[in-house]
């Protein structure tokens, strides 16, 4: 097994020397070296191993840029993938620089042979840091990296990084799996507080008393089962970031403990008399409009504006389809599984998955290509593997008689296909049919539609 702390480098090249240059003066704990001098031996083994560094000598027959970087980016694990390109070059020397290959590269690098130890030394300490970073950030989300560039995304991280750097409450808003989470840690990642913790909640899955303590803390004896003084989670992201996601969903009364908190920048454990100072960044996520909650009385407006200082809105996956076939290979290295081929997906497969609503967003994604991983038979993921929901349905079409149907009896119709296209879950439907719930089984009640 790999010791945790090397790193593995590719080497194409002509020149024998340099591979013995590497095994012989970086430290301890260096690259692995695998050594090749065919270009179409490298492509190939690109797609079958995970290389952190290749560096790469571009005279070599068989090596060309666009395929180098179209094979890095299909191979194993892209975010972890450095590229360093190596010419001949008579003019003055550009700096050593590296760049994720998760990212769009710029302008080639270059480095100029003969090549240094110094030169080695830093690219494969530089090398290490950008793993480490790249490690902590998965082994922290547990999603692995943001991934899109559709005008929709490219607008959210772009705000991402320019708000990053202080310390304002951020608002994100979006629907259910649109990744809100990970854009939460993506400031957090990004800001002066990324060396303190990172802490969430999901203010939906505690009762009030419940989510007082985790927030706030409890002194012992506070309640029945306080057997010891506990920080709450305030005081634990102290210095760092504090995550409330579905903040929405929080009581009158637990709203204005935590604008006190916010205003104030100090707490009060449950059942204690004494005051704790935090400093901590707040964001904050939901899936509902907290304009309209205000304007009904379910959500404080002097917390919104508290809350709401830098506002996010998370797309859903149908407003940026042109990111699905992205995701869909992300998912597809993600889930694969050990000993067995990587599995591909037909052109047919992809066009119904992009053209489909995804009511449920990135999360239904993923969810339905790590299920294809187990189900499909075969090594390409075909327009039969799908789940029904995603494949075209041919037994409900609108009458196309000459007499036009009333249109009561058309609404129930699309209400039944829209139930039909989410598999009867209500939720998704009525975000499709841009209503509300209540208003969807009303309508389902009126007219008698079976779910």
């Amino acid at each position: 097994m790999t010791d945790s702390k090397s790193i593995r480098l590719l080497l194409v090249d002509r020149d024998r020397p340099l591979k013995m240059l590497l095994e012989r003066d970086l430290p301890d704990h260096g690259p692995l070296v695998v050594a090749l001098r065919s270009g179409n031996e490298a492509q190939d083994l690109l797609t079958q191993e995970h290389f952190d560094v290749s560096q790469l000598d571009f005279e070599v027959p068989g090596v060309g840029r666009i395929e180098t970087r179209r094979r890095h980016r299909t191979g194993g694990e892209g975010s972890e993938l450095l590229l360093i390109d190596t010419m001949d070059l008579d003019d003055e020397p550009p700096p050593i620089s590296l760049q994720s290959i998760g990212d769009e590269l710029p302008d080639d690098q270059f480095l100029t042979k003969p090549l240094l130890s110094s030169e080695m030394k830093a690219i494969a300490n530089e090398a290490k840091a950008q793993l480490a970073r790249n490690r902590r950030l998965r082994a922290d989300t547990g999603k692995g990296p943001i991934l899109g560039d559709s005008s929709a995304m490219c607008e959210v991280l772009d705000i991402v990084e320019r708000v990053a750097a202080g310390s304002a409450s951020v608002l994100i808003r979006g629907e259910t799996g649109t990744g809100k989470t990970m854009v939460a840690r993506r400031v957090h990642d990004l800001s002066p507080r990324a060396d303190q913790r990172f802490v969430a909640i999901n203010c939906s899955a505690f009762q009030d008393q419940l989510l007082e303590s985790e927030l706030f803390g409890h002194e012992k004896g506070a309640f029945t089962g306080a057997l010891s003084v506990k920080q709450g989670l305030f005081e634990a992201a102290n210095g760092g970031t504090l995550f409330l996601d579905e903040v929405g969903d929080m009581s009158s009364a637990m709203q204005a403990k935590l604008l006190q908190v916010l205003d104030d920048g100090e707490l009060r454990r449950v059942g204690g008399t004494g005051l704790h100072k935090v400093d901590v960044r707040v964001i904050a996520a939901t899936n509902k409009d907290l304009q309209q909650a205000v304007k009904k009385g379910e959500f404080r407006e002097d917390l919104l504006f508290r809350l709401n200082v830098i506002h996010l809105r998370m797309p859903s996956l149908r407003e940026r389809q042109q990111d699905i076939p992205t995701l869909v290979e992300h998912f597809l290295d993600r889930f694969r599984i050990p000993g067995r081929p990587r599995k591909v997906v037909s052109p047919e497969a992809i066009q119904l998955m992009t053209s489909y609503a995804w009511p449920g967003n990135v999360r239904e994604l993923a969810n339905t290509v790590e299920g294809l991983m187990l189900l499909a038979p075969g090594v390409e993921i075909r327009a039969e593997d799908l789940p029904p929901s995603l494949r075209p349905r041919s037994d409900f079409e609108l009458d196309t008689s000459e007499t036009p149907l009333p249109l009561k009896e058309v609404e129930r119709l699309h209400i039944i296909r829209t139930l039909r296209y989410t598999e009867g879950k209500k939720a998704p439907a009525a975000r499709l049919l841009k209503i509300d719930i209540k208003t969807l089984n009303s309508k389902i009640k009126n007219y008698s539609i079976e779910t």
